[in-house]
């Protein structure tokens, strides 16, 4: 008896590490504060046929690139360009819409270097743009174009250069999660 319950200790200890872990894996670290509905068709979906990726100058943070409604796009440090790897999903991807197309030969550019354009799959199927090898995404409480609250986010989210690089300016201090 008193192995048993021993047993049934432990297991129930290793359910709740588990579901502990599966929490940590799916957080995204993208906070930027108090929750906000994770209704993102307010600022539109970040998915489209026809994509475009636009360099605009945007205030506190300077040139970035934004897709075809004037939003701006972001990549995220936890992702990766070299090779291009995906980490945003479940909560996090509420938050950070994927930038993704339909069409991968579709995506125009203006003032972006088309050489630096690509695509990857997601693991839910859909087909993110990349820059530089990086993921775009937007931020759902970027509310208007060229509004760029996610700006250094938890330290990990920047908006995105024209070459793919992190935007140096501005940046919110923002370290909890949103989601």
């Amino acid at each position: 008896m008193l192995a048993t319950r021993r047993n049934t200790r432990i297991t129930g200890y290793a359910a709740v590490g588990a579901a502990v872990f599966a929490l940590a894996l799916s957080g995204c670290g993208g906070g930027g504060g108090g929750s906000k509905s994770s209704d993102t068709t307010k600022s539109g979906s970040a998915t489209t046929n026809s994509a475009a990726l636009t360099a605009a100058k945007v205030d506190k943070v300077g040139t970035v690139v934004t897709d075809n409604k004037g939003y701006v796009l972001y990549r995220f440090d936890q992702d990766s360009a070299k090779p291009t790897k995906v980490t945003c999903y479940g909560n996090c991807a509420k938050l950070w819409p994927a930038a993704t197309t339909t069409d991968a030969k579709n995506v125009t550019v203006k003032g972006v270097d088309k050489k630096l354009v690509s695509t990857v799959k997601r693991s839910d199927g859909t087909t993110q743009i990349t820059l530089a090898g990086w993921p775009l995404y937007r931020y759902a409480k970027d509310d208007e174009p060229k509004e760029a609250y996610g700006q250094g986010v938890d330290g990990t989210w920047f908006a995105a250069t024209p070459t793919g690089a992190k935007a140096q300016g501005g940046g919110s201090s923002s370290t909890s999660n949103g989601y």
